[in-house]
């Protein structure tokens, strides 16, 4: 039997963590090796911007990797032992809706991120 395909939007506000979190989901599931992480690692500590290597499996972009938010939908295909997967991070600056938009609507499934440190968004 083959493999399904599924494809996973990953969204939710600015500066929340999207990126970061689905890079590093990338990795974990094998679409992304350990070098290219430490490659990613040594760049961003360069810039000052070491907390963002995972998210560089998805922000290509100079200006993004510059300003440390995604602009466009960022796709990446890898496969598990089930599934053959897309994920896709969609930015969450409000500058950038309709692409989030278009993201979200090739999607099979969705993740929230909810940024839930101290300060964030809490009543």
């Amino acid at each position: 039997k083959g493999k399904s395909h599924l494809t996973i939007v990953v969204f939710g506000h600015v500066d929340s963590g999207k990126p970061t979190t689905t890079g590093h989901l990338i990795y974990k599931g094998g679409g992304v090796d350990k070098r290219t992480i430490e490659k990613f690692q040594k760049e961003a500590e360069e810039l000052g911007k070491g907390s963002f290597c995972y998210a560089w499996v998805l922000d290509k972009l100079k200006v993004e990797r510059e300003r440390g938010i995604p602009i466009d939908i960022a796709l990446m295909k890898f496969e598990t032992p089930k599934y053959f997967v897309t994920a896709i991070d969609a930015p969450g600056h409000r500058d950038f809706i309709k692409n989030m938009i278009t993201g979200t609507s090739q999607a099979d499934a969705a993740v929230l991120i909810v940024a839930s440190g101290t300060g964030e968004f809490e009543a």
